[in-house]
């Protein structure tokens, strides 16, 4: 991803609150199906996630982008912001395709 796109994607993502938390349960198969869901609506999504220190934050981080296919925009704190194309997005919900 270049970064005139990353720019953007941050740019859009400044605004949006976190839809999906990881509490300290971790990984589980609700969070997500969740957050498979939250992609597939908006495209690009804020997780928060609230998981021992930063080593097992950065492990749960990249499971989650791993495990649903969606690539990394940014990642500060306990908050990451994810992104992944859906081919016929709904515009109405789409954060990518929404007028800013």
């Amino acid at each position: 991803m270049d970064n005139r796109l990353l720019k953007q994607y941050r740019a859009i993502a400044h605004k949006l609150n976190p839809i999906v938390t990881v509490g300290g349960q971790g990984l589980t198969e609700g969070i997500q199906t969740e957050l498979e869901r939250a992609l597939n609506d908006h495209e690009l999504v804020k997780i928060r996630v609230n998981v021992g220190d930063r080593e097992t934050r950065d492990d749960v981080i990249k499971a989650l982008v791993e495990g649903c296919g969606a690539e990394l925009v940014q990642k500060i704190g306990h908050t990451a912001t994810l992104l992944r194309h859906v081919p016929n997005a709904d515009p109405r919900k789409s954060n990518l395709q929404r007028p800013l």
